[in-house]
């Protein structure tokens, strides 16, 4: 029996602080065995937000190794192909991103900033949580298609679809 690559997944947003950051730790903590999951920001705060790393904990997700960083380090010579990128920010999806070597399907999940709330801490902890579960649901669906079967323009309508159909539900 041949043993299966890793598929290389990059989450893009600006800032690399929290929905990049969420949806990184995620893939790697549910799907860690046949994905690698990357994250970046066009312009990378200068470390994760406190509230995300917070409820990374509380889900018993990995935190170490977590940072914000340019997109820059993956366009770069010796970085790891990317096979995927989504795009969880619509200011990020509107940029003019890297040439990415290798192609990699693209698709945009695009979700609230829960580091925009304002208020008490419950409520952005909540706006946190709301945005994990919406990611987590996406992630789900992604790391369940039967990606043997399905070419590259297949694969690029089935990772758009999964963040229109769940958005559209408003989930």
């Amino acid at each position: 029996m041949t043993e299966q690559r890793k598929y290389n997944v990059l989450f893009l947003c600006t800032h690399n602080s929290a929905r990049s950051i969420l949806a990184e730790a995620a893939l790697n903590a549910l799907a860690g065995d046949r994905f690698v999951a990357y994250s970046a920001g066009s312009h990378p705060g200068t470390a994760p937000n406190p509230h995300g790393i917070a409820l990374l904990r509380s889900q018993n997700i990995p935190v170490d190794g977590l940072r914000s960083k340019s997109w820059d380090e993956f366009a770069n010579e010796g970085a790891p192909r990317i096979d995927f990128i989504f795009t969880v920010c619509d200011d990020a999806a509107g940029e003019v991103c890297p040439i990415w070597p290798g192609h990699p399907s693209k698709a945009h999940w695009g979700v609230p900033d829960p580091s925009r709330i304002e208020g008490s801490d419950e409520d952005k902890r909540r706006a946190f949580l709301q945005t994990f579960v919406q990611l987590k649901k996406r992630i789900e669906l992604f790391v369940n298609l039967p990606f043997e079967k399905l070419d590259a323009m297949a694969m690029q309508k089935a990772m758009q679809t999964i963040g229109t159909s769940l958005r559209e539900k408003g989930e």
